[in-house]
């Protein structure tokens, strides 16, 4: 369907957009994306397996891994279809309705992930504040509660948003800024006031990663001055490494959706390509850098994996 402007008409579907003047080396781009799919699905599979089939990685730390693994895979899933399906075969059309699942799925597996980096950073508070207490604290099964009370919490607030979008019709230019969908690009098209629909949006981000990204920086607060008050400066050293990894997955994670989040709301101005490109990042970096990190700073994982891949 060609893009439209006039504002009686209702959209029937909605074009998704691939990286503007560059669509002659689409087929060439979508060999990178390719190639970035199979490094996630693979790297989070072999985290899960090496996690499942070992028993001495039943730990919290691990768990929290396996958790945000699982996460990884479903974000990358839910994304890569129509990113694929533009850079191979130029099919750019989506229905509403699908639109709406895919933005659900990402939305609320954004949320998830969100919450498990939480959960990640409770554990190294627990693990270095109170390292007496830290296996009474998380066992298995309130690691368990906790994780299916986020999982709620994060279907529970991105839920309202396709219901929202349902309700508008869509008559303004059909064109999406990315290559797949989201709540703030979608709301922009209707023909009707979509002020309930930027105020939820705005009260669902602060209460799922503005309070997780908030609740992050304090629990390393603490952590930080827990680590500088040891005497030993081998111990502090050795405290601190053991959040390495997760400090690069928070970074991983938060940097663009900060950065993503502002451009849609306040950068009316800003680049296209620039936006597209921290959209490609928010969603496909994570997946794609975490197994790696992990397996790079944890020399118990490290371990394993190489003793798995060399037998």
């Amino acid at each position: 369907m060609l893009t439209v402007n006039d504002t009686t008409l209702q959209s029937a579907v909605f074009l998704l957009t691939g990286i503007p003047g560059l669509e002659d080396v689409h087929p060439w781009i979508s060999i990178l994306f390719c190639l970035m799919y199979v490094i996630s699905i693979v790297g989070n599979s072999v985290i899960l397996f090496i996690i499942k089939t070992d028993p001495s990685l039943h730990e919290p730390m691990y768990i929290f891994l396996s958790m945000l693994a699982i996460t990884d895979l479903g974000l990358s899933t839910a994304t890569m279809p129509t990113i694929l399906g533009i850079y191979l075969f130029n099919s750019r059309e989506i229905s509403l309705n699908a639109c709406f699942a895919q933005l659900f799925f990402i939305h609320s597996l954004e949320c998830i992930e969100s919450s498990v980096l939480l959960l990640m950073a409770f554990d190294r508070f627990f693990a270095i504040h109170d390292p007496l207490r830290y296996a009474s604290i998380l066992t298995l099964p309130r690691i368990s509660k906790m994780g299916l009370v986020f999982v709620l919490r994060g279907v529970a607030v991105v839920l309202p948003l396709p219901i929202l979008l349902k309700r508008f019709r869509y008559c303004r230019a059909n064109v999406l800024s990315h290559s797949y969908c989201l709540h703030q690009d979608i709301m922009r098209m209707a023909c009707l006031d979509i002020r309930v629909n930027s105020i939820y949006g705005l009260f669902a981000k602060l209460l799922t990663m503005g309070l997780d990204s908030l609740l992050i920086f304090l629990s390393y607060v603490i952590i930080f001055k827990t680590v500088l008050s040891v005497v030993s400066r081998t111990e502090c050293l050795r405290a601190l490494n053991t959040c390495i990894s997760h400090l690069c997955a928070v970074l991983l994670f938060y940097t663009p959706q900060i950065g993503l989040s502002v451009i849609h709301r306040f950068g009316k101005g800003s680049s296209p390509l620039f936006q597209i490109l921290l959209g490609y990042m928010s969603l496909l970096v994570p997946p794609l850098m975490n197994p790696i990190v992990y397996s790079v700073k944890s020399k118990h994982l490290r371990a394993r994996i190489i003793k798995v891949f060399v037998k």
